[in-house]
């Protein structure tokens, strides 16, 4: 089985996780109801939340978590692969986990992902974010043998790590996943360039839903969730920051068709980076 409808869904998380898990529901139900059988959420569908008290006092543990629970009956309930782009879960040794979750038809959980590249920048604008302070960055990346797909994981600042992509998509991947919440700086800057690049130089399906707009927080995220195709083509797109849902169609041997197509993956080779000096004769000449 090669097709499937698949459905990403922009938010506009609060800081109250139950509320945000009702949003979630009416969301995901519409998305299940125009066919969609593999639904993908943002990430920090659970919450957004800045303040570092309010974060240790929201969140909790992966078995008691809203998210998680909502999600594993939503999915059992409609028959779908849910995906949680990611939530914040609290870890055995007291750390919190930027966490994907891969929610199968029957309820269970097929995977989790835990980001592995922390968003530590500053801005142009004046926005500082430190995420290693309070996130535990993953280890490994992931890939999902599902009955229609090879689905890979990410979540946002991962877009800009090539190296992730290609890994998954030489371990298998047709479909590469980005769920996000992007500043509206870096979206507006990167956003669409980043996702085709990494569809185009994989020949995978890239699906990003995002959050999108003004948070409580006081966060502004970019919004304008996609679905590309393995050629760069944007089959679906949110073209906005207000909460909505895109689907599209996804034929995974259109994947198979582009690597055939542009074989890079099987065409790559090892090297090595050298070093080369500058002639003395320039540096005489730029000393001059």
């Amino acid at each position: 089985m090669n097709m499937f409808k698949a459905a990403a869904i922009q938010m506009r998380s609060g800081t109250d996780p139950q509320r945000n898990a009702a949003d979630l529901e009416k969301l995901v139900r519409d998305a299940a109801s125009q066919g969609a059988t593999y639904i993908q959420t943002p990430e920090m569908t659970g919450a957004i939340v800045r303040d570092r008290e309010a974060r240790n006092s929201l969140f909790t543990t992966q078995d008691r978590d809203p998210i998680v629970a909502a999600s594993a009956r939503l999915a059992a309930e409609l028959g779908i692969f849910l995906h949680i782009g990611s939530t914040a879960i609290l870890r055995a040794d007291g750390k919190l986990a930027n966490r994907a979750l891969l929610f199968s038809p029957d309820g269970k959980i097929v995977t989790t992902y835990d980001k592995i590249h922390m968003f530590d920048v500053d801005l142009d604008n004046g926005e500082s974010w430190r995420e290693s302070a309070a996130y535990e960055p993953g280890r490994e990346g992931v890939v999902a043998d599902l009955p229609f797909a090879k689905l890979g994981f990410a979540i946002c600042y991962d877009l800009r790590f090539p190296q992730l992509f290609r890994a998954e998509a030489l371990a298998g991947a047709d479909v590469l996943t980005v769920p996000a919440a992007f500043t509206r700086q870096t979206g507006e800057a990167h956003w669409h360039v980043l996702l085709r690049a990494r569809a185009i130089e994989n020949g995978a399906f890239v699906i990003a839903a995002a959050q999108g707009g003004l948070h409580e927080d006081g966060r502004e995220t970019y919004g304008h969730s996609l679905i590309v195709d393995p050629w760069g083509r944007v089959l679906a797109e949110a073209a906005h920051d207000e909460p909505a849902i895109i689907v599209a169609e996804i034929d995974t041997a259109l994947s198979a068709a582009a690597r055939r197509k542009i074989p890079n993956l099987k065409n790559a080779r090892e090297f090595g980076v050298s070093q080369a000096g500058r002639p003395e004769a320039a540096l005489r000449g730029a000393a001059s």
